[in-house]
């Protein structure tokens, strides 16, 4: 597969997870050691202008998931990367070398 078809199918991924995130009752498709609408408990404390501290559930995702892995998907998400880095301390999660 070619670089450009690899970084269409990588955008396509990221938007079709972008938009099972932002559904309430969304297919949960596994990716990184976590399921997607696992992920989705994060999402409020990555998002926003004063986004909430991470709950418990958030927490737990971050500690399971392959962080190393997200990597690759939070660069095409438009998430935040130092809300994440504020997340992952909240919760006693060390940063993936992305970040």
């Amino acid at each position: 597969m070619g670089t450009n078809n690899t970084t269409t199918l990588i955008i396509a991924l990221a938007m079709v997870l972008t938009a099972g995130m932002m559904m309430e009752e969304a297919k949960s498709y596994p990716i990184c050691n976590t399921d997607t609408n696992d992920l989705q408990k994060c999402y409020p404390a990555v998002t926003g202008n004063s986004p909430p501290a991470p709950g418990p559930d958030c927490c737990a995702v971050a500690k399971s998931a392959d962080l190393e892995c997200l990597c690759s998907y939070l660069s095409l998400s438009g998430i935040d990367r130092s809300k994440v880095k504020a997340v992952l301390a909240s919760c006693g999660v060390s940063n993936p070398s992305c970040l």
